[in-house]
């Protein structure tokens, strides 16, 4: 699933019995017409930014994304058009506008890529390319810093991955359940040494090329 999708509930730390208990996150789910005022590069990054740092300005973000603040300022406004930020006002100083993402995740329709408006297909592509770009630049930012960070962070870093044989189902059914528990951590109490953890979650299914004569070699990697 893409950038910032919520998949399954998200858990409050305690509940009146001392256990955690699900709450609905705030997602926005897209349509078509959702879609389409999404799927840009720019207004993808502006709105991870947003939801990842917090409210800023326009000419803030033109700073932080190497962009123009005309530019930032005219795909803020297409943004708020559909819904997927808004006016931040506490934070404002004098004609400062400031901008807040409306939502804390984007929820993507799969039916969507098969969608009967070739438009619609068109944002699908470019959508879900952004959110690939987007964990591909985070990996490659994490590499070029990693020795800032202290060696426990270092450690709880993780690079791995796993071929399994499942069916689509059990997949969807992992996928399920490795969201929630990714879910489960979130609204902790705030600790000592906190910081804003990326995960990134791939499935992907993979035809393997037969060779004749080969041995069967399978299991996890």
């Amino acid at each position: 699933m893409p950038e910032n999708s919520e998949r399954g509930e998200r858990l409050t730390p305690t509940g009146p019995s001392g256990s955690r208990q699900p709450v609905q996150p705030d997602v926005r789910s897209l349509d078509a017409r959702a879609l389409r005022g999404l799927a840009h590069p720019l207004r993808m990054r502006l709105l991870v930014a947003l939801r990842q740092d917090g409210p800023a300005t326009a000419s803030r973000l033109a700073e932080r994304l190497g962009e123009s603040s005309g530019a930032t300022s005219y795909h803020l406004r297409q943004l708020a058009a559909h819904g997927f930020v808004e006016d931040a006002p506490e934070h404002g100083k004098g004609r400062e506008r400031w901008w807040r993402a409306a939502h804390e995740g984007t929820r993507f329709d799969e039916t969507l890529v098969d969608d009967g408006d070739e438009a619609t297909r068109a944002a699908a592509d470019v959508f879900l390319r952004q959110i690939a770009a987007t964990h591909a630049q985070e990996v490659d930012t994490w590499l070029a810093t990693s020795h800032t960070w202290s060696p426990q962070w270092r450690t709880g870093s993780d690079f791995s991955d796993f071929t399994l044989r499942l069916t689509a189902a059990q997949t969807d059914e992992l996928v399920h359940k490795l969201h929630g528990v990714i879910n489960s951590y979130r609204d902790l109490p705030a600790e000592e040494g906190t910081e804003t953890v990326r995960f990134h979650t791939h499935a992907l299914p993979h035809r393997t090329r037969e060779v004749p004569g080969s041995a069967d070699h399978r299991g996890a990697e």
